[in-house]
């Protein structure tokens, strides 16, 4: 049986949190907040590869979300909920903002979308309301 190793442990004060987003992260981020997840998806695992600093597992856990909103729109609930709990191990990692990406904000975002898909359950998805897929908060520095 294969194990997940743990993810790795971010100090709170991170310089990596100072610095500017790569263009592909800023790329991911927009196509996200347009709806295009998958594309976002690409964008922001080519920012996560080019990185090798912790602050690759930021890029992990903002592709992430997106994949939660991908399940949702393609009512995936199943899907939805497995990769929204994958995401928070990689979120909660960070301060409230990091990198000009509003984390806090994000995972609250996460987490009312989630609780709403969990209201409706897996056989009423269809009636889920889109407007809770809210745009990741972000500023380029």
């Amino acid at each position: 049986m294969q194990t997940s190793k743990p993810p790795p442990q971010i100090p709170p004060q991170t310089p990596d949190c100072e610095g500017p987003l790569p263009p592909k992260a800023i790329e991911g981020l927009e196509l996200l907040n347009r709806g295009r997840y998958w594309e976002a998806h690409e964008a922001l695992e080519a920012a996560w590869r080019a990185e090798k600093g912790p602050v690759r597992e930021l890029y992990r856990g903002v592709l992430q979300a997106g994949v939660v909103y991908l399940h949702i729109t393609r009512q995936n609930y199943a899907g939805a909920l497995k990769v929204y709990r994958r995401s928070q191990k990689w979120l909660t990692l960070w301060p409230d903002t990091c990198c000009g990406i509003a984390i806090r904000q994000l995972q609250k975002d996460l987490q009312r979308a989630i609780l709403e898909m969990q209201a409706l359950g897996p056989d009423r998805m269809a009636e889920f309301n889109l407007s809770l897929l809210k745009p990741v908060v972000y500023e380029t520095h």
